[in-house]
C-alpha cells in the first residue's frame, strides 16, 4: 500500500519510517526544503533510538522517500497522514493553521478516493472540521474519508511504542476506511495488538483524555511530594507503594 505522511516532525518521521518498516511504500513530505535535503543525505533531525537504522534500511530498499512536492505526494497515495504541528495560541488553544492548510492541499489534489488520517494532536471536532474544508473545496462528487488515528509515543521510546503499541485507536465513519487502516496496520493486526474502532470524535477524545490523565498523575504525585516534605515522609517509597496497586500502576508516578 502507498502511504503519504505530511509533516516530518517527531510524530511524522517516526510514523512514516515505522510504516515503511512494516512493508508500506511511504512518502514523507515537508515544506521545509532544508530538512528534506538533510533527510535525503541521511541526516536525522531528531534522536530516537533505532530510528536512524530504520530510515537507512527503508530508504535503501526504496520503501521510504522524502520530498517537498506535496501535490504529487497526495495524488500518488491512497492514505494521507496529517502529522503537522498544532502549537498553542496565546490563549492556550491549539493552532490548527497547519492542519487546515494541509486539508486545503488535499482537497485541491483529490484525484480519487483517499483516506485522510489525522495523526496530529488536535481538539475534538477537528476531524469534522477537516472534512468540511475538503468537501467545500473538492465538491460533493469527490470520495474521501477522514480518520482519527491518535499517537501515543513517548520520547526516547517512540520506535518501541510504535512497533509494540498498547492499543491502536481508529476513529472512522465508514467500513471502507476502517478496512484500509487495518491494512496499514496489518503487522499489528497479525501480532494481535488491541484495536479500538470507534467514531472520529471518540478517537479524538481518547487522545485528550489519555494525555490529561497522565498529566494528572504527574501533578498529583508532585503535590504528594510537597506534603511528604512537610510531614517528613519519603515520597519515593510512597509512590512505589502506590504503584504496587494494580488499579493505580507505577507509571507516571515519579515526582520531579
Amino acid at each position: 500500500m502507498r502511504v503519504a505522511v505530511i509533516g516530518t516532525g517527531y510524530v511524522g518521521l517516526v510514523t512514516g519510517s515505522c510504516l515503511a518498516e512494516f512493508g508500506m511504500y511511504v512518502t514523507c513530505v515537508d515544506i521545509d526544503k532544508q530538512k528534506i535535503d538533510k533527510l535525503n543525505r541521511g541526516e536525522i533531525p531528531i534522536y530516537e533510538p533505532g530510528l536512524e537504522l530504520i530510515i537507512e534500511k527503508n530508504v535503501k530498499e526504496e520503501r521510504l522517500k522524502f520530498t517537498t512536492d506535496i501535490d504529487e505526494t497526495i495524488k500518488n497515495n491512497l492514505v494521507v497522514f496529517i502529522a503537522v504541528g498544532t502549537p498553542p495560541k496565546d490563549d492556550g488553544a491549539a493552532d490548527l493553521t497547519f492542519v487546515e492548510n494541509v486539508a486545503r492541499k488535499i482537497a485541491e489534489n483529490l484525484n480519487g478516493y483517499k483516506v485522510v488520517v489525522d495523526k496530529s494532536t488536535v481538539p475534538v471536532g477537528t476531524g469534522q472540521h477537516v472534512k468540511k474544508i475538503i468537501r467545500n473545496i473538492a465538491g460533493d462528487n469527490k470520495r474521501f474519508d477522514v480518520v482519527s488515528n491518535p499517537e501515543f509515543l513517548r520520547e526516547g521510546a517512540a520506535v518501541q511504542d510504535f512497533m509494540k503499541p498498547d492499543r491502536i485507536v481508529i476513529g472512522a465513519e465508514s467500513e471502507e476506511a476502517v478496512a484500509i487502516m487495518k491494512d496499514v496496520y496489518s503487522a499489528h493486526y497479525l501480532n494481535e495488538a488491541p484495536f479500538v474502532i470507534t467514531n472520529i470524535e471518540t478517537a479524538e477524545m481518547i487522545k485528550y483524555a489519555s494525555n490529561a490523565f497522565l498529566a494528572l498523575k504527574i501533578t498529583y504525585i508532585n503535590e504528594i511530594a510537597n506534603l511528604c516534605d512537610l510531614a517528613g515522609a519519603d515520597v519515593h517509597k510512597v509512590a512505589k507503594a502506590m504503584g504496587m496497586d494494580g488499579r493505580i500502576s507505577p507509571k507516571f508516578l515519579h515526582p520531579g
